[in-house]
């Protein structure tokens, strides 16, 4: 799908994030010359059509004061891993939980969690609860801790 020009001056204009105010869209809009509303119903559009997937916030777990961030990796048995997977995405010290495929014999682990906290002690506390949870279902987990800021970005534009 070919973007018109208006498309392409949007996503220049977010491409490094919306404005942290309490009317993003309307800031992104007045530098567009068109209204908030009007950003929103595009950004939508795009969604719709599959041009951009989401729109999220990302937060630095650091600046917020979680400076141990461990991804754990858990071996849960394949018939119950969706539903087990549901459960501990719920839970509130995890921002991010999916399945990925296993790669044995060398990687045993199908169900990623992401864990935040103020020290490993935290975060591993918060793994055990999780463990509890998964029950016999759990053959297997490890953390795997951050050890770099990975800069996260946006859709970018090739500069013609």
């Amino acid at each position: 799908m070919a973007l018109d020009d208006f498309d392409r001056a949007l996503i220049a204009a977010t491409q490094s994030g919306l404005p942290l105010l309490a009317r993003p869209y309307d800031a992104v809009g007045a530098t567009l010359g068109v209204s908030g509303e009007r950003v929103q119903q595009r950004l939508a559009e795009m969604l719709d059509q599959g041009l951009i997937r989401r729109i999220g916030a990302v937060p630095n777990h650091y600046r917020l004061g979680y400076v141990a961030n461990g991804m754990s990796v858990w071996d849960v048995d394949d018939e119950r891993v969706s539903d087990l997977g549901r459960l501990v995405a719920a839970l509130p010290e995890v921002s991010h939980c999916y399945r990925r495929p296993r790669h044995l014999p060398l990687w045993p682990y199908n169900l990623f969690v992401m864990l935040h906290g103020a020290s490993r002690a935290r975060v591993e506390a918060q793994a055990e609860h999780i463990a509890r949870m998964l029950g016999d279902a759990c053959r297997a987990h490890d953390i795997l801790y951050s050890t770099a800021i990975l800069k996260k970005t946006g859709l970018r534009l090739k500069e013609a």
